[in-house]
């Protein structure tokens, strides 16, 4: 039988190293001493007979074999925290905080009553609603920070439950220079005007989505505080639009006509991050938030309906 050299603790130190930028300040997150962190990496980089980091200045950097083994190792603890968080959950009846992160670009109008229909049957458990955006909502799923978690966008190795859609348009004042404009806007005409640009929720942002090209750009927190500026005759933005259908039908804003792609469509699903340890009040939501959707039923009824006239003819 298989005996390790190593320890999940040796990993999670130098996990700790690595994500905090150096010994020190791993040793004050993990309220350990750094001769400790030292010593620890040190042996298990003599038990592997592999260099994992290498110190330059104050800071450890990673080796190219380092990056490989810190990677794998992730997944290791990940799956030890699994699971624990499994064995709690069997443990206990019902648990006591259920976190939800949710995506600015899916229309909250529509969680409401699931939440409203999950209430009596949540036996108590607090409920953490977390607003976030773009690689914000990304980590929450890949990170596994949240129970539950309404994304437009699906990371590599994760499976979830469409449950509504809808789309992005760009839009502005009626009376700025772009909406002036003979016939659909050329992408260079967007790059020389201010883009407003909505934060994303990630403490390491990755602009991998949507169109940001404009060198003029501001960044605020919520769709409220760029329509704000919107409507001051500042800037441009991409808003879904469930937030801007009734500003366009009374002329407060304009949707600018886009040559080559004029809107961007999203589908959002519900995703459960870590599925096979999430407990039963998680599930329940989850299942709530599917149920209460029109999405399925639409997307369902179409299937039957094209299944149907397929059939006839």
């Amino acid at each position: 039988m298989y005996r390790a050299k190593t320890t999940l603790e040796q990993w999670r130190i130098l996990q700790a190293v690595v994500d905090h930028g150096g010994y020190a300040h791993a040793a004050a997150h993990l309220n350990k001493s750094q001769s400790s962190l030292n010593h620890a990496v040190a042996k298990l980089q003599d038990q592997l007979n592999v260099k994992l980091l290498e110190v330059k200045g104050r800071k450890a950097f990673l080796t190219e074999a380092g990056e490989v083994m810190l990677r794998r190792s992730r997944h290791l603890t990940q799956n030890v925290q699994d699971l624990e968080e499994l064995a709690a959950n069997i443990n206990q009846d019902w648990e006591p905080e259920i976190t939800i992160a949710v995506d600015l670009a899916y229309p909250k109008k529509l969680l409401y009553p699931a939440l409203k229909s999950f209430y009596p049957e949540s036996r108590g458990s607090r409920l953490r609603i977390i607003e976030t955006v773009l690689t914000g909502t990304e980590e929450a799923i890949t990170q596994a920070w949240a129970d539950i978690v309404i994304s437009p966008l699906m990371p590599r190795g994760f499976l979830g439950e469409p449950i509504a859609e809808c789309s992005l348009h760009p839009v502005c004042h009626p009376e700025h220079q772009l909406a002036a404009l003979d016939g659909p806007v050329e992408l260079n005409d967007l790059q020389q005007h201010l883009q407003l640009v909505i934060k994303d929720t990630s403490n390491t942002p990755s602009e991998k989505q949507g169109w940001l090209k404009s060198e003029q750009r501001w960044t605020v927190s919520t769709f409220e505080t760029a329509i704000d500026l919107l409507l001051q005759n500042i800037g441009f933005c991409w808003l879904p639009d469930f937030i801007i259908e009734d500003l366009i039908a009374s002329k407060s804003l304009h949707r600018l006509p886009i040559k080559g792609s004029s809107l961007r469509p999203l589908i959002c699903y519900v995703v459960k991050p870590k599925p096979d340890s999430c407990g039963p009040g998680t599930h329940l939501l989850y299942q709530t938030l599917i149920q209460q959707s029109t999405f399925n039923s639409f997307y369902n009824s179409s299937l039957s309906d094209s299944y149907t006239n397929s059939y006839k003819e």
